[in-house]
Parts: structure tokens; sequence; C-alpha cells
């Protein structure tokens, strides 16, 4: 199975496919499955009433996931974790504009996806198993590949002051936080935070994946 073949669906799955199963049902009003289900139907019904217009302008489609799935991430614990020890002295403005440049390349990366999904037979999501905890939960799912087998795709989440948020996305047991970390980290230790964050922001920086 190829690693970018799931690229495509990693973001969009977060956001759709909590929704599109019977096998979990949300309990509260503030846990991961209720909070994404709320996030996809306001993107699925965007999506739904304005599919043309997105697939010739995907700017469009990006602007709405951006609004819809940032407040479900939690974007600087997610850079602090791939600077890991590169973020030692760094300023808390200096990891914000890192976590937002990272954001930006998620959402142009994925949110193109979107467009993609063709059925929600193409994601089962498991009943919950392991440490998951009142603070710390993780969401697996299995996503049907057009050869007919399946890739793991799981989701992190933990609890904040300002309720459940994502912080890592791993597929087929590579983590979207490592992966970045690997490539990003020996780039900050040359150069400094503030000009990977530069390069980010305009472009310069690929994430092999």
């Amino acid at each position: 199975m190829m690693i970018k073949f799931l690229n495509a669906i990693v973001v969009f799955t977060l956001i759709l496919g909590l929704m599109l199963t019977s096998s979990v049902r949300a309990t509260a009003g503030d846990d991961p499955v209720s909070l994404v289900q709320q996030t996809a139907s306001e993107i699925l019904s965007s999506l739904d009433a304005n599919r043309e217009a997105y697939t010739e302008n995907p700017e469009l489609l990006r602007e709405v996931v951006r609004k819809d799935l940032l407040p479900l991430l939690d974007l600087e614990y997610s850079a602090r974790l791939i600077l890991g020890k590169a973020s030692r002295g760094a300023s808390p403005e200096q990891i914000s504009a890192f976590s937002e440049a990272m954001s930006s390349v998620l959402i142009n990366r994925y949110s193109d996806g979107l467009l993609s999904f063709r059925s929600t037979d193409q994601l089962e999501i498991m009943p919950l198993k392991g440490k998951n905890t009142d603070k710390v939960t993780r969401v697996r799912t299995r996503v049907k590949l057009d050869s007919g087998g399946h890739a793991p795709v799981d989701y992190a989440f933990r609890k904040t002051d300002q309720g459940w948020k994502a912080f890592d996305v791993t597929v087929e047991g590579i983590s979207y936080v490592i992966t970045f970390r690997n490539q990003i980290v020996p780039r900050v230790e040359a150069d400094g935070i503030d000009k990977v964050t530069a390069d980010i922001v305009a472009g310069n920086v690929v994430i092999d994946e």
C-alpha cells in the first residue's frame, strides 16, 4: 500500500470518517466523535452545494476546510511535538507562526481529497480499545483501498482546556508528527525556526511522505 495514496484522504477522513458509520455513536456533546460529526456536517453541506465551484477553484474548498477543521486541531501542540528539542529557546510567537505555516501545508495538501471521496463504504471505524483515557483517546479507522485491502488510519486526540483536539494522524503505522519531525528538524537546526517557517510559507519546503 502506498503512503502517497493515503495522503489524499488523511485529513478528510478525520472530518468525515467519524460520521460515516453506525459502529460509533456520540454520547456527549464535546467528545471527539460528536465534534467531528458537527464539523463534517457543515463541510459536507458546503461540498454538496458547491462541488463544481470547488473543483474549478480548489482554494474555495481550502477556505471552508480551514474554517471548519482547524478548530478541531491542536496545532501548537503538534508543532511542539514535531520540533521536539528544536523548539527549545523558541518564543511562543515563533511556535505559533510555525504551527500556522504547517497547518497551511496540511490544508493545501489534503483538502482536495474531499473531492475524491466516493463512498462511505471506504471507511470503517473500529471499536475503541487500548489505553484510551479521559485525557487521551485514539480513534482507529480502516480505509478500503481500490485493491480490496484495508489501510489503518488512526487519530490521536487529547483533552485540552478548549475541549478535545486532534494532534496526530498515523497512517499504516507512520505518524504525521514523526514524518514531519524527521524532515523539518534538521532544517530548523541548520537554519533556525524563523527561516524554516518563512520557507514553508513561501512553498520552498516539500515534505516527502
